[in-house]
Parts: C-alpha cells; sequence; structure tokens
C-alpha cells in the first residue's frame, strides 16, 4: 500500500488469495486475514476477497461475515469450482449465488475463468448478471478477444497469469493480476502504468526484465508459484517486507532452486 507507483493517483488494489493457497486455512483464518487487511489498509485502496465455492453454504456463510466487518470487502473473487459440475449448472448455481448475496450483502463479484468448456456460460453469466463486475482470465491470451467481444462494457476483462501480461492488454484486457508485487511492485506498477498510455514497447521491456522470476513460479505446474515468491522475499534484504513461516503443503523452494530465485531476482530489486 505505501509502495504505490500507479499512474494518475490511481489507488492499488489487494485480492486476499488470488490462487489457491486460500484453500489451505479454515474459514475463521479467511476472515481474520480479510479483517486485518481491510483495517491495515482501510479506504486507501480496494480490498478484494478470495472465496472457492465450495461447499457453496460456507462461501455464502463469508460473504455474509465479511459484508458486515468494520471495513468490509469491495468486491469477492470467485475461485474455480471444485468437482464435477456441468457448465449449465455453472451458470444457474453462480446465477443464484450471485443473486442472493448481491441483494441481501450488496456484493459484487469477479469470476476467475479457469477451464475452457466454461467460457460461453461465464459471458452469459456477465452479461446476465448486475452483481458480477469482472471475469479473470486464466486460461490463455486467445480467450481475452473473446471475452472483450462477449462481454462488451457490461464488465471488465482481467489478466490473470502473472505479470506478462502485455499481449493480453493489447488484445483487450484491462489491468493484470500480480503475484510478485510483494517483491517488486514497480514492476507491476509500471506495466500496467506503460499498457494504459499504449507503450507497449516499455511494458515488454520491464516483462523481460522480470521474466526468469514468472518462469520460475509456472513451471512444473505452478509448484513455485508461491514459494519462489516468499524465497525472493527472503534473499533480497528488504526490512519492509516479511516472508512469514509458510502453510501447509507449501515449504520453502528446494535448496537447489534456491540459487536459481537468487539469479532471478538479480539486476531487478531496483523494481521495489
Amino acid at each position: 500500500m505505501e509502495n504505490n507507483h500507479l499512474s494518475d493517483n490511481r489507488r492499488r488494489i489487494i485480492c486476499v488469495a488470488g490462487t489457491s493457497l486460500i484453500d489451505h486455512v479454515s474459514p475463521d483464518e479467511k476472515n481474520k486475514l480479510v479483517e486485518v487487511t481491510g483495517e491495515v489498509m482501510s479506504d486507501e485502496g480496494l480490498l478484494i476477497s478470495a472465496l472457492t465455492p465450495n461447499p457453496i453454504a460456507t462461501a455464502g456463510e463469508l460473504i455474509e461475515k465479511q459484508s458486515t466487518m468494520k471495513r468490509p470487502p469491495d468486491a469477492y473473487l470467485l475461485m474455480p469450482l471444485g468437482g464435477m459440475y456441468s457448465v449449465e449448472g455453472l451458470y444457474e448455481g453462480f446465477s443464484e449465488f450471485g443473486e442472493k448475496y448481491g441483494s441481501q450483502c450488496g456484493a459484487r463479484f469477479l469470476y476467475y475463468y479457469r477451464q475452457p468448456r466454461d467460457r460461453e456460460q461465464i459471458i452469459r453469466l456477465l452479461n446476465d448478471s448486475d452483481h458480477f463486475v469482472a471475469v479473470k482470465v486464466g486460461t490463455h491470451e486467445d480467450d481475452v478477444p473473446v471475452m472483450v467481444e462477449g462481454i462488451g462494457d457490461k464488465a471488465r476483462v482481467i489478466w490473470g497469469i502473472g505479470d506478462r501480461s502485455t499481449k493480453a492488454a493489447q488484445l483487450g484486457a484491462k489491468g493484470h493480476t500480480s503475484g510478485i508485487s510483494v517483491v517488486v511492485a514497480k514492476a507491476g506498477d509500471e506495466i500496467n502504468n506503460a499498457q494504459r498510455c499504449g507503450d507497449f514497447e516499455t511494458a515488454f521491456a520491464i516483462e523481460k526484465r522480470i521474466s526468469a522470476l514468472e518462469e520460475l513460479r509456472f513451471e512444473n505446474g505452478r509448484e513455485f508459484n508461491y514459494s519462489a515468491v516468499v524465497e525472493a522475499m527472503i534473499l533480497s534484504g528488504f526490512d519492509d517486507i516479511d516472508a512469514g513461516e509458510g502453510g501447509p503443503f507449501n515449504p520453502r523452494v528446494p535448496v537447489e532452486v534456491v540459487p536459481r530465485v537468487q539469479a532471478a531476482i538479480e539486476g531487478i530489486l531496483d523494481l521495489h
């Protein structure tokens, strides 16, 4: 929040757990994370709470609780539904869910698109529901123009696979999520700033500088998506960030990977 390089005095957006790490903690812990984050950031930024709709009733209970907090989330990111489901069931289920908690709790939703087969129903959902405001594309760039054309001005299409987002921006995405901002916040900010003014050359140049860290995060099915960033925080030596103590199923990177993390952050720490 204090290290914001976004242009035009734009506020920082904080999303509490945009990937599956939110699945690893209990509902009470999720609520505490959102509560403390909201209190710290106050109205200086926008707060998004990520929810896994498994079971769907628990997700509803989390919204009911979080929406009554002193500083409630501005929106909720709905993670992909686990288990087996039909695409029609996806549309029906989230239409009902959005109407219930949008009406009762004033909730606004973003949907995290990860399954290509769900694309048409997600477009339908965002067009039909007044409570869904954006889709986070987590598949591939080719889906961006399809989403942009299908949704139009009804909702925002956001790129959701890291800071290497300029190709998606050229295809119509507005903004992107970042998993490395806690280490190099200026990187994502300056990429977005350049994209907003159409300076894609500069945006690509910054992406090239951080590509080694991004490659490490996404290799082998995103094995080090979390732990490589934690390792980068530790190796950076910065005293204004705290890597914490890790979490279930996410130990620090293996010792042989540490030099790769060190090499990935050399030359980019000025982007902190």
